[in-house]
């Protein structure tokens, strides 16, 4: 189950500014992908009860969420939202609360207390407790924070990789430590600093979490969390989950990218422009025959289409199916020849040809 947060950790990437109209655009979008919930932003964010009206009347049975500081006051701002469900984040390792925070242990376990009995009693049906700075924590102590959590009446427990400091092992063996020991749902919150999070979310699912956060092309702070297209493609295209649509997938991904003003790589896992195009002789000659021999799934299911090519890396068979494929007759003697033609050609423009060069090249040869 996936926990979309873009419009919260998403909105923290340095320089994205998402105004209320682009929110808007990005929730319904989320929806009709079927993520499980949206966390729609944080206690203080501008415009956020206006945007929390809106999320409202979207309809569908994606669950809406806030994310608020372990602060009372907070709280109770978060609940003149009029959501069921809020998302309360606690730093758990001793270096934050210490350094961060100038408390102790107990401290923090009473702060947590009072948070979660300030949430139920403010109306909030599902109270979910991030524990911030999981993997630089004592083990033992961030599970008696969680075990604290439940006792206090919290639903679920975020477990936060926030320096995505861990492997898929080491996630897998953290979930399983805590899904042994706890009767509410677990989250997980995956960094992506050493380029983990979308394996390590996964992994998470996989070792027993319930939810795992991520946002659209995996934007927030630093270097982002695990990405929500590439967890829905998985979850969807692979793991046979109905619940998931993967094609809305590239138009979300372009709203963000163009509100977040980051650039999608051509080669970007699910919604790159180039990752169905081909212009390797073995390749192209195979995908002619039989596309699923190269191609993980069906380009049409994420929106995108293939693209065959011929250049500098072609061999006789691909430039046969190019000829064949733009209804050209090309005789044996000639075909050696084309194709030694398309790669010089292709070599010196450094790119693969278009359509039209191609054809005007296979005129040259053979007709000149």
């Amino acid at each position: 189950m996936l926990i979309d947060t873009t419009l919260r950790e998403g909105a923290q990437l340095f320089g994205a500014y998402f105004n209320l109209e682009t929110r808007k655009r990005i929730a319904s979008s989320l929806i009709s992908m079927g993520v499980d919930e949206i966390e729609m932003g944080w206690v203080g964010q501008d415009d956020l009860a206006l945007f929390a009206g809106y999320a409202r009347t979207l309809g569908g049975d994606t669950a809406l969420s806030v994310w608020s500081p372990c602060r009372e006051k907070d709280i109770e701002v978060a609940a003149e939202l009029g959501l069921k469900r809020i998302n309360i984040g606690v730093p758990v390792s001793d270096l934050h609360i210490e350094k961060r925070l100038d408390s102790d242990r107990q401290a923090i376990l009473r702060k947590l207390a009072a948070a979660v009995r300030t949430a139920k009693d403010c109306g909030f049906e599902y109270v979910s407790v991030g524990l911030e700075d999981i993997s630089r924590a004592d083990g033992d102590f961030a599970l008696s924070m969680a075990l604290h959590a439940e006792i206090c009446g919290a639903s679920r427990v975020r477990l936060a990789d926030s320096l995505g400091q861990l492997t898929p092992l080491a996630m897998e063996k953290l979930v399983r430590k805590f899904r042994e020991k706890l009767h509410i749902d677990i989250a997980v919150h995956c960094h992506d600093d050493f380029g983990m999070a979308t394996a390590n979310s996964f992994t998470a699912l996989e070792a027993g979490a319930d939810y795992a956060d991520c946002s659209v092309i995996g934007i927030g702070e630093r270097s982002g969390i695990a990405a929500t297209e590439e967890l829905v493609a998985r979850l969807a295209l692979r793991e046979g989950n109905t619940r998931y649509s993967t094609t809305v997938l590239k138009d979300a991904c372009m709203v963000v990218g163009a509100a977040a003003k980051v650039a999608i790589p051509r080669t970007k896992a699910v919604v790159g422009t180039d990752i169905f195009a081909c212009e390797s002789g073995l390749h192209t000659h195979a995908l002619s025959k039989s596309p699923e021999l190269f191609e993980p799934y069906d380009p049409d299911s994420v929106g995108t289409v293939r693209k065959l090519a011929v250049g500098g890396k072609s061999g006789r068979a691909a430039v046969r199916n190019a000829l064949d494929e733009y209804g050209i007759d090309c005789g044996t003697d000639s075909l050696s020849t084309l194709t030694e033609a398309v790669r010089q050609l292709s070599l010196r423009l450094e790119r693969p040809l278009t359509r039209s060069e191609f054809i005007k090249l296979n005129d040259e040869e053979v007709y000149s």
